[in-house]
């Protein structure tokens, strides 16, 4: 299972960062051992249910800790007996255009 996330607190910080909240998710999501990836927009992990969706709460929990409100936007891909997705999607895109073709499939 692939989980996509956003976690950030929804009151405005003085200064007008959330960076500091944002990296102390980043940090729960690193140090849990999951594959992940974090761009610009979302943090994604790989795992089964039940540990994706503990990361998901210590990450909130975490930035709870920045303000008496969250903001969680989650995206979830979920098929069972599939492992290295996190890579292997983007893999098959990437091939698939290296072909040229015109409706690349996953």
């Amino acid at each position: 299972m692939l989980v996509a996330f956003s976690v950030a607190p929804s009151t405005a910080h003085p200064e007008g960062s959330v960076a500091d909240a944002v990296a102390d998710a980043v940090r729960v999501v690193r140090e849990s051992g999951l594959p992940n990836r974090t761009d610009a927009m979302f943090t994604t992990i790989e795992g089964e249910w039940d540990a994706c969706m503990d990361v998901v709460r210590q990450a909130v929990e975490a930035v709870g800790r920045h303000g008496a409100r969250v903001s969680l936007v989650l995206k979830a891909d979920i098929r069972p007996g599939r492992t290295g997705e996190l890579g292997g999607k983007l893999e098959r895109l990437e091939a698939a255009l290296a072909r040229g073709e015109q409706n690349p499939t996953e």
